[in-house]
């Protein structure tokens, strides 16, 4: 397994604390959150870019990608029926990805469900078009960069658009573009009605990229969630990817959730049966 960590669960530490910490755990990939950068991608500065990708090198980090894409924007919208609100976040989107190219990152996972929940008087057919209007016209960037985005389905804890694994995949299909494939987190899909491993493998043509986290919110190894049968499916289907830490409850403290969710992971690799 290949192990990388969401930049954002460091909160407050420079990066090149954080990096170096992550390292020294273990990890090998970063994940970025454009918002750690500036709240607008357009305004981080081909200065900061080049530093920021030389500090995750010099710490031995490979950036993955970004996530979050959206996350405290303003007029960026991917299921708006403004056409203006559509065109501005197609033209955002080619933005990040030239972001995660100059990073030196491949994928943009596609969650920010605040930016694409259904709005009122539109139905799910409608803002399934309006989403695939908005990605399709980025696509001669994401080739050009060479990144793939990764939608990624979000339970209805999060919202109403793009649920589940499913839907993703239909969406990835109907866009037909080997630019945008699927994203899997293993707490959205722990809301989905067969069990997380049966998920991943279902899905296995279409998987870019994933997420590791409990249903609780926090690190993989704190809550319930047993990730030896996932990561043998991830396994069984010869998935190499990165398996990124996502958290979202940082009440354990930063040091133990980066930490012992590598700890924990690479125990329940350790359990693999080859």
């Amino acid at each position: 397994m290949k192990y990388a960590i969401c930049n954002e669960t460091f909160v407050d530490w420079s990066f090149e604390r954080a990096f170096e910490f992550a390292r020294e755990c273990g990890y090998t990939g970063i994940e970025f959150a454009p918002f750690t950068m500036a709240n607008d991608a357009s305004d981080i500065s081909a200065q900061q870019r080049s530093e920021v990708r030389s500090q995750a090198e010099a710490a031995g980090l490979d950036v993955v990608g970004l996530h979050w894409l959206l996350a405290k924007t303003e007029g960026y919208y991917l299921t708006s029926p403004d056409a203006d609100v559509r065109n501005r976040t197609t033209e955002y989107i080619k933005t990040l990805a030239r972001l995660c190219r100059e990073l030196g990152g491949g994928v943009l996972v596609f969650g920010s469900p605040q930016q694409r929940n259904l709005l009122p008087g539109v139905s799910h057919a409608e803002a399934t078009d309006y989403a695939v209007s908005v990605i399709e016209a980025a696509l001669p960037v994401l080739e050009e960069t060479e990144v793939v985005i990764a939608l990624e389905p979000l339970g209805p804890a999060e919202g109403d658009f793009l649920l589940t694994a499913d839907e993703g995949v239909s969406m990835v299909e109907r866009i037909g573009s080997p630019q945008i494939r699927l994203h899997l987190d293993v707490k959205a899909m722990s809301s989905e009605a067969e069990p997380v491993a049966d998920v991943v493998r279902d899905h296995a043509e279409h998987l870019q990229h994933f997420h590791a986290n409990d249903p609780n919110r926090q690190g993989p190894g704190f809550g319930e969630m047993d990730f030896v049968p996932i990561f043998q499916t991830l396994h069984d289907i010869n998935y190499d990817g990165w398996v990124s830490v996502e958290v979202f409850d940082y009440e354990p403290g930063v040091e133990r959730l980066v930490k012992e969710s590598i700890e924990y992971m690479r125990a329940c690799e350790e359990k693999i049966v080859t």
